[in-house]
């Protein structure tokens, strides 16, 4: 599409938005015909660590939407001389899992529970073994089940549970749903009925029962929907949500809302079956759409689905990048400091490329990026820290190569003979593999998905 294609194409209202909450930046982007983006605007915003639990407020997600989208119309109005007042369709997704619970009348009952909390082992523990499939602590139905076991009062009182995206998708146009693959992250699916596990929510009610709840499951969880179903269209009050001027008009057909796991297999073209795919963000997880279900429990191995409902494995990993950002935050303060002026950018690339040129032992300096806590190795919260002994090599470069390659790494800092401290909180002895193990149990339990792959296809996700 040309530039005066483009500028018709968003006058006549058929561009299509969709709007990424991650969990450091909100992105809204505007595709045209060809699916190419074609405008965009962002926001920054960061989790908070309040009473020990991260969150967000809802304050927050609404300031940053409405920056994110307010930067996107001047980016359309500065490139093609239009104003964007309406759209053709309209799609949310965002970071998966955690726990917003909402009143009969709207009101928000607890703070939001996001995915980072590792606070939920007793039921997920509890509920792997009533269900016989894992279930991990980040998910809803574990946060909801530790909230019924802990005696929150605010639990019988729920009337709507749902995720970040689901939120969003609700008050944008009113209708209470979520995409299978973000469903996925709630509760277990049956790819076959595509919808929740019918079995897993009996179970479940009849545990919620023994604690005097008044609801069952399928009356506070969103309906699932799979791409390309209708989801609903965005009303007058979700339009002056997202717009406050009142600039965008309401009309757009929405989608079902997704999480970031889907996000991350369509961006890839990761959605059929035998392919896979690795994201490298604030969490690291990688993917492999399966054949069919696991035959067993693996404690490592999360089972969501693609889009469409097909089962796919997961390993996901709490920690990735959040360290980096600390790191590259302060150096920015340490130039602001010196008067030197320099971009977040700047800082970025200098660290990345300066990791290339380190020492390939990091010079003895160890980076430990663990911001939150992990559940794959048993961290129940966070420890990040740097180590190293009097002898190691404390350069720029061996630095950035610690963080960088600690992150992402499949192997062991190389420091022979040198041992590392213990951070507190660490459980069964696990410290001394923090810095590399959650990646390699990903490349492993990949493997074991890969299993029954043909060499060819297991060559290709390897």
């Amino acid at each position: 599409m040309n530039h005066e294609t483009i500028a018709a194409y968003i006058a006549d209202g058929k561009a299509v938005l969709g709007i990424e909450f991650g969990s450091t930046r909100i992105k809204a982007v505007l595709i045209g015909d060809d699916h190419a983006p074609i405008a965009s605007g962002d926001h920054t915003w960061e989790n908070r660590l309040e009473d020990g639990i991260w969150t967000y407020h809802l304050d927050d997600v609404w300031a940053g939407v409405q920056d994110a989208f307010a930067k996107l119309q001047k980016d359309v109005q500065a490139n093609y001389g239009v104003t964007l007042t309406n759209l053709a369709a309209f799609g949310v997704s965002g970071m998966m899992h955690g726990f917003l619970a909402f009143d009969e009348n709207g009101r928000q009952l607890a703070q939001f529970r996001t995915w980072r909390n590792t606070m939920t082992a007793q039921a997920a523990e509890k509920l792997t073994d009533l269900l016989g499939f894992n279930i991990p602590q980040r998910w809803s139905i574990a946060h909801l089940v530790q909230a019924m076991m802990n005696g929150e009062a605010m639990v019988p009182q729920i009337h709507h549970l749902t995720t970040l995206a689901g939120y969003v998708h609700y008050q944008l146009c009113g209708k209470n749903c979520l995409g299978i693959g973000e469903a996925s992250g709630m509760f277990p699916i049956d790819s076959d009925a595509l919808d929740y596990d019918q079995h897993m929510l009996d179970k479940v009610d009849a545990l919620a029962k023994t604690y005097h709840m008044p609801w069952t499951l399928r009356e506070i969880l969103p309906s699932v929907m799979c791409a390309g179903e209708d989801a609903g269209v965005m009303t007058a009050e979700g339009a002056k949500l997202l717009d406050p001027t009142g600039t965008l008009q309401p009309g757009a057909l929405m989608a079902p809302p997704e999480g970031d796991a889907g996000t991350g297999m369509a961006a890839t073209n990761s959605v059929a079956v035998r392919t896979g795919n690795v994201s490298a963000g604030t969490s690291t997880f990688a993917m492999v759409v399966l054949e069919k279900p696991l035959s067993r429990v693996y404690p490592e191995i999360d089972m969501v689905t693609t889009p469409t409902g097909k089962p796919t494995a997961m390993v996901h990993c709490n920690n990735c990048t959040s360290d980096i950002n600390a790191w590259a935050g302060m150096l920015k303060g340490f130039a602001d400091a010196a008067g030197v002026p320099v971009s977040m950018g700047d800082i970025y690339t200098a660290l990345f490329t300066s990791a290339l040129s380190g020492d390939k032992d990091c010079g003895g300096v160890v980076n430990l990026p663990l911001f939150s806590g992990e559940p794959v190795v048993g961290l129940d919260a966070g420890r990040p820290m740097l180590v190293r002994t009097p002898d190691a090599k404390l350069t720029f470069p061996n630095f950035a190569r610690s963080l960088v390659a600690r992150s992402t790494s499949t192997r062991p800092p190389a420091v022979p003979g040198h041992g590392m401290p213990v951070p507190a909180g660490c459980a069964r002895g696990a410290a001394p593999v923090l810095a590399w193990q959650a990646p390699l149990f990903q490349m492993e339990c990949m493997r074991r998905c890969a299993g029954s792959m043909t060499n060819r296809h297991r060559r290709r996700v390897q």
